[in-house]
């Protein structure tokens, strides 16, 4: 018989730099993902959750009042953590 054995969820993360937008996205992102953990740092903020994380376009757009392309994400982006799918929809980080 062959066990399943089960990894412990990894932390994901997405690291952007401080600033208006980026306080809408981190916001949005606690919104849709209530497990995530926020660390604000002088010139970042920090968005942390384990196995998964996802940014909405629309959850951000709701928080900006106006149209937002995903990849604007990557003016504000530092640096992230975990494999990426991605759609014109939805940024998601996850492992495995």
């Amino acid at each position: 018989m062959n066990a399943v054995v089960e990894r412990p969820l990894q932390p994901v993360f997405i690291a952007l730099q401080l600033g208006d937008l980026a306080r809408s996205i981190a916001d949005a992102i606690v919104a849709d993902n209530p497990t995530a953990t926020v660390t604000d740092y002088p010139a970042m903020v920090k968005i942390e959750a384990l196995g998964r994380l996802v940014i909405r376009r629309a959850s951000v757009e709701e928080r900006i009042g106006r149209d937002w392309d995903l990849q604007e994400l990557h003016l504000s982006l530092i640096s992230l953590s975990g494999s990426i799918d991605e759609t014109d929809d939805e940024f998601c980080l996850h492992w495995g």
